[in-house]
This record gives structure tokens, sequence and C-alpha cells, in this order.
């Protein structure tokens, strides 16, 4: 408590401690006062001038922020006034019909992928959440087996799958087959692209969406058990929604990484973006500009599917957090709106 014979000085606040009802000890802590400044002893506030808050000064923000500028400036420069990119070949091939058709394949290719690995990667997953021990262990010899082999070797595998089975055949099991085709002619350079990139895509889905569900608290499928709720519809409407929190960030990485990935398939000849580009440099030799071509797309295709993948986890955020988080134009409407008023402020 502040006592009355403390109020005339502003420097000095009595604070009463009661240790019990009967015993109480007065401790003074002194508030420092610059001499002159306003509330210091004999110069009190004046009425209608309340003290101004200074914001504290970050000088090596500042400094930091001005020499990251700086050294960006210094290597846009660097790649804007280079020669040896030719940004005017690279403009004049950069919605070329052949380059266009190479980045549709890439699309495509990106979309069949992610869309069948996560096909085949959700029943991997439940498997591994099995307690059946026999689909248990297949799913996690599934995942161990493509998760340990580089893609690249999986790639030329599967091209030359025909070495090691020239035919595949429909009919019983150990007996008669009733339909063979050759595999040869079953599987061309796109085919075995898109079994290639789908089965090592899926050993990794499967990790993701098991990750995902192991993320939801026990206690929700225990609620869904104790209503009555049956395993499949307690998977399909609780489990696998609040899942989604932790599978879209990975999932949009992985779609990502799938999109630069792709590029990989040039080496069987399959036409994607990348191989395009080869085909136009390798008559030209215009190597840098051409695969320059091929980098502004992968950016302006990376940035489009970054932009959704915030929005997406946007949407999947609701629950779980009080306040979702700004969008890019909201940012940009609020840092405008400070920016005005601190300039008001200073013209007032």
């Amino acid at each position: 408590m502040v006592s009355p014979s403390d109020t005339t000085d502003p420097s000095r606040i009595t604070a009463s401690v009661s240790a019990s009802d009967s015993v109480s000890d007065s401790v003074s802590v002194p508030l420092p006062k610059q001499p002159g400044a306003p509330g210091a002893p004999g110069r009190p506030f004046p009425e209608g001038d309340p003290p101004r808050i200074v914001p504290r000064r970050h000088v090596g923000r500042w400094l930091t922020a001005a020499v990251a500028l700086l050294v960006f400036a210094m290597a846009v420069n660097s790649v804007v006034r280079n020669p040896a990119f030719q940004w005017s070949v690279v403009g004049r091939y950069f919605t070329t019909t052949a380059v266009l058709d190479g980045l549709l394949l890439t699309l495509w290719l990106t979309g069949a992928v992610m869309v069948l690995g996560f096909l085949i990667g959700i029943p991997l997953a439940v498997m591994r959440l099995s307690a059946n021990p026999v689909l248990r262990t297949l799913s996690w010899g599934y995942v161990w087996i493509f998760r340990s082999t580089p893609l690249l070797v999986q790639l030329l595998f599967w091209f030359n799958i025909g070495a090691l089975y020239p035919t595949l055949g429909i009919g019983v099991p150990f007996g008669p087959q009733f339909l063979t085709v050759t595999t040869v002619n079953l599987l061309g350079p796109t085919l075995t692209a898109v079994i290639g990139l789908t089965l090592h895509e899926a050993a990794y889905a499967a990790e993701v969406v098991r990750g995902g569900i192991l993320s939801v608290e026990s206690g929700q499928t225990e609620a869904a058990q104790a209503l009555g709720i049956g395993r499949r519809r307690t998977l399909h409407r609780i489990v696998i929604p609040q899942a989604m929190r932790s599978i879209v960030p990975t999932a949009g990485n992985m779609l990502i990484g799938t999109l630069k990935g792709t590029s990989i398939v040039s080496v069987l000849a399959v036409h994607d973006l990348l191989y395009s580009v080869q085909l136009v440099y390798n008559q030209t030799y215009q190597v840098i500009p051409l695969l320059m071509v091929a980098t502004l797309w992968y950016i302006a295709v990376t940035t489009v599917l970054s932009t959704g993948q915030f929005y997406v986890e946007r949407y999947y955020a609701r629950g779980s957090a009080r306040a979702l988080p700004p969008t890019p134009p909201q940012r940009i409407r609020a840092r405008l709106s400070a920016l005005r008023a601190r300039l008001d402020r200073a013209t007032a």
C-alpha cells in the first residue's frame, strides 16, 4: 500500500508486505528519474502532457537488412546484366510449342503420380497401423524397399523389366494363363515413368499419412468407440479430417518435390520440360539460355503450388487456431494501413 507521507514525493513508493495479521514490513523502492524530466522531484507532470513512449531502436536489425538487400541487389545485377544468360534467347524460346508441350507433360506426370501415389499410400498406411501382423509386415517391407532404393535405379529397373519378364499374363495362379502380352510392347517410356514414380511416391505417401493419423490424439478414437461408431467411419469422419493438419504441409512439399523430380524421367527419353529444352539446345548449342527457360517455368509453377498449399493449410487450420494466419493480401493491407497511420501522425 502507499503511505500518505510518500504522496508528495513521486520518486518513492512505499509497499507494505503483510507476513501475518500482526506483522507487516514496509519496503521503499526508489523510481529512477532523470534530473529535469517530467515527474522528477520538483517538476511534476503538467496537465494534459502524458509521458511519451519511445520505441526501441533496432540498429542491428536495420544494419542486417541493409547488408542483405545490398547482397541481393548485387546478385540480381550480376544475373540481369550478364550477357552470357542471353535473355533475348530466353524470351524467344519461353513460349515455344516444344517447351509448352514439355511443360504440360510435366504437369500431367506430377498430378498423376501424386494421385496414384496417395491412392496406394493410404491403404499402405492403414495396413501399417493394422493389428494384423501379416499386413503390417508387408506394408513395412514395401516402404523399406522403395525408400531404400534410389529413384533413378527404380526407373531404369522398370524400363528394363522386359529382360526379366518378357511376357505378362492373366490366368490361374500357378496354372494356365488365359491372356498374355509382350512386356516391351506394353510398357513404353511414359508408362514406365508413371509406374516408377508412383511406386516410389507411394512409399513416402504411406509414411506421411501414417504420421498424420498418429498425430491425432487417442482420445478422439476412444470417444468414437464409446459412442458406438465403427472403425471405418471413425477413420473416415473423425481421424482423417484432423490428421489433414499434419498431412497437408508434408504432402505439399511432396507435390513440389515430385514436380521437380519428374525431370529425372529425361533419362528415359520422356518428353518432359527438361528433355524438351535439351532437344532444343542440342541443335542450337545455346545451353545456358535454354536451361534458364526450364528454370523459370519450374519457379513459376512452384510459386503457384506454394500459394495453393498456403490456402489449403489455412483451411484445415480453422479448428486448431484461435485466429487464422493472414493471407498475403491481408498482410499488404495491414502494412499499408500502418504506414498511412504513421504518415498521418508525422504530418499532424
